[in-house]
């Protein structure tokens, strides 16, 4: 019993490591186009009057075929090994992240986002849902926090990496430098278990999933208003992370001194904070979803509803703060927008079925970039355009209260949808 017991807590462990480090280069991939984005501008762009417009449309190309392909995929991941998913999937986002330093045009360089897109669309369904599968409820919000801690981190070296390397060698190799560690972690993944691949104890077949399965999901009051909150936060992370260095480098480049060097620095500083920020505030709203939870049932929401709300007055104080004052702003609206990351991600694992699991984070992923941040890139972009970018985050900030408003609404649904799954059994995961 005991070395059973052993042996599935090192296939967790093992698991956990390896996915936190793929989803670290995952936000490194996404991030490193709005680190190199001016230099993108200049080359491919250069005297468009709507450059900003059509710079933003980069990210809306990847969000397309993320959000598309996600679903069909995430049904794909509840029926074959997730784990080989994975591993073709990091394959190929690595493989085109490659493509886009090696685009001659700025139609191909779309084309290339396009293929990220696709490729992180069959890593994100699966991969929390190979962890839901390992860890038990009372573990799984710590364990998601530091599997979602990679989005901080991930997207901070992401921008410093970006902002160095395309001062020190130019922004194609930005994309070229991140191919060879992705080929290699796509890899490890063929050596992977599937936990479902093992027998169950009364030694009858796993369960599969049955159309009232996928029903149940849109009968969910908590996956619906949490979709619904993860949307409206969506709408406003996605448009202003993407905006950010540009927007200081382009609009408030004139409060810093004269550098040469002066984008790849403002992206080291903006990586920095973010990285710290969101390392914290991801650990920390994790514990303190599950730590809570022993007062509080709806603690999940309650946590990533506070945080997103006081998110909202930091944003705006960004915009009228001086610098270096400003950095202060950045750094509180970061720690409080990724307070919710763990929490809200672990309260989508525990109101969905084991068996639908996948399909759940997948028409999440689908409705959250349809609604959300496809829009959210192009629309600032295009209020740039035509008067400034204070009036475009100004804009997509407020879905920040709206978020917030959905998750303290939700409070009331969450514990009796999490009760519900609980019952439902068998649950599919190891016991460790």
């Amino acid at each position: 019993m005991e070395k059973t017991f052993g042996k599935a807590r090192g296939m967790a462990q093992t698991a956990l490591w390896l996915l936190l480090a793929i989803n670290l280069f995952n936000y490194i991939d996404r991030y490193i186009l709005a680190a190199v984005l001016p230099q993108i501008k200049h080359d491919f762009l250069a005297g468009d009057p709507n450059q900003n417009t059509k710079a933003g449309s980069l990210a809306s190309a990847f969000l397309i075929s993320y959000m598309c392909a996600a679903p069909i995929l995430g049904w794909l991941a509840d029926r074959i090994s997730r784990w080989w998913l994975v591993g073709i999937s990091v394959a190929v986002w690595s493989l085109a992240s490659g493509w886009s330093g090696l685009a001659a045009s700025f139609a191909i360089l779309l084309w290339t986002r396009t293929f990220v897109g696709i490729g992180e669309a069959g890593y994100g369904p699966a991969a929390p849902t190979i962890l839901s599968d390992l860890y038990p409820l009372e573990r799984r919000g710590r364990t998601l926090a530091y599997f979602y801690l990679a989005m901080p981190v991930g997207g901070a070296l992401g921008y410093a990496f970006g902002g160095k390397i395309g001062d020190l060698l130019g922004w194609r190799w930005a994309f070229y430098l991140v191919v060879p560690p992705g080929l290699l972690l796509a890899l490890l993944c063929f050596f992977m278990r599937d936990p479902r691949a093992r027998s169950t104890s009364n030694l009858t077949a796993r369960p599969r999933p049955q159309l009232a399965d996928y029903v149940s999901l849109l009968r969910t009051p908590s996956y619906l208003i949490n979709t619904a909150a993860m949307t409206a936060l969506t709408f406003a992370i996605g448009g202003i992370s993407f905006w950010v260095p540009d927007y200081i480098y382009s609009d408030r480049g004139s409060e810093f001194a004269a550098n040469p060097n002066l984008l790849g620095n403002i992206n080291v500083t903006f990586g920095a904070i973010v990285a710290v920020a969101g390392l914290f505030a991801t650990l920390l709203g994790g514990w303190t979803g599950d730590w809570l939870r022993q007062k509080f049932a709806s603690s999940y929401f309650l946590v990533s509803g506070v945080g997103v709300v006081l998110a909202f007055p930091a944003t705006v104080a960004m915009l009228y703060v001086p610098f270096p004052g400003a950095w202060i702003c950045i750094f509180i609206a970061v720690f409080c927008m990724f307070f919710n990351s763990g929490p809200s991600n672990t309260a989508l694992a525990n109101v969905s079925l084991p068996s639908v699991r996948a399909t759940a984070f997948a028409l999440n992923i689908l409705i959250v970039h349809l609604f959300g941040d496809i829009m959210s890139p192009p629309l600032i972009g295009a209020i740039r355009d035509r008067w400034n970018m204070n009036i475009g985050f100004l804009t997509v900030s407020g879905a920040m209260l709206v978020a917030g408003i959905f998750w303290f609404w939700g409070t009331k649904f969450l514990p009796a949808d999490t009760a519900t799954v609980e019952r439902a059994g068998p649950q599919d995961r190891l016991s460790i």
